[in-house]
């Protein structure tokens, strides 16, 4: 392992300590570079905004290509990044081992695992099986030193199932099966998040907030919430200027939705810093 990485994992680590950091989620190497531009302290991968990069939608990019994708994430900036891996591509906890092994040698900081199926009749895993790939990612990660940060992930409410209950016994299940960092993607109330950083404690806790939720930075710090990802949400509003300005174009034959892009001079200024020879 390099320094480098080394490095980056113990400030990852450093990060969940105390306070509260925005993760957000870049989808190719100029978001990423962007973002570390903008003094962010860490990233996070986002597999939805990754998908409809590569014309695909989300859950449907092969383990080979994520992989590929975070290893060029890494490579591309200094900051520790997060893998969103989603359910580690393997039907047999067995096969999460060997897949979060895969993962930690391209180089990140942490990697989260889902309980999802994406089985629409059957949409979360039971939680025995749940918890079984849990495990199987703790085991590569302490075979490689216990550096890298797992991250339990229970999909209730993001899969539209709203049992508070329920979500908060898996955390805490996760959390004993060897997670370090616990996530519950779709809580967004004042109470909901409030309970979930109650149960776990004193493990960290991630709050997505892909859209407003009446809520700013400091007063989510205040619940407790130690890091803040957004998810596919800078990659939905990046599409969404896309498709403002093509719309317009496509069918009005207005240049309107073009006003507010970022001069070319601007993003070649920040970019040349990258640039020391031709691709």
């Amino acid at each position: 392992m390099s320094e480098s990485v080394q490095a980056k994992r113990a400030a990852f680590r450093a990060l969940h300590d105390k306070g509260c950091f925005v993760l957000p989620n870049p989808w190719d190497v100029g978001s990423a570079r962007m973002l570390q531009g903008l003094g962010f302290q860490a990233l996070a991968t986002t597999s939805s905004g990754h998908a409809w990069s590569l014309g695909r939608p989300d859950g449907t990019a092969s383990r080979a290509a994520i992989l590929a994708h975070v290893r060029e994430l890494v490579e591309a900036t200094a900051l520790p990044v997060n893998l969103d891996f989603e359910d580690g591509f393997a039907d047999a906890p067995e096969g999460v081992t060997e897949s979060v092994r895969m993962a930690i040698a391209s180089g990140v900081a942490g990697v989260s695992i889902e309980d999802s199926t994406g089985d629409p009749a059957r949409p979360v895993r039971d939680i025995e099986d749940a918890i079984a790939r849990v495990r199987a990612a703790r085991v590569a990660v302490d075979e490689a030193g216990g550096d890298v940060m797992l991250v339990g992930r229970a999909e209730n409410f993001f899969l539209g199932i709203p049992d508070l209950d329920d979500t908060i016994r898996r955390l805490r299940a996760y959390a004993e099966a060897g997670a370090d960092c616990l996530y519950a993607p779709g809580i967004r109330t004042r109470g909901q998040i409030t309970a979930v950083v109650q149960a776990v404690a004193p493990k960290p806790v991630n709050l997505l907030v892909g859209a407003p939720i009446g809520l700013t930075v400091a007063e989510i710090a205040e619940l407790g919430v130690r890091r803040i990802s957004i998810g596919g949400g800078l990659a939905r509003a990046a599409w969404g200027g896309f498709l403002r300005a093509a719309r317009a174009l496509a069918q009005e034959g207005s240049f309107e939705g073009l006003a507010d892009a970022t001069p070319g001079k601007e993003l070649n200024g920040f970019f040349r810093q990258f640039a020391d020879h031709r691709a």
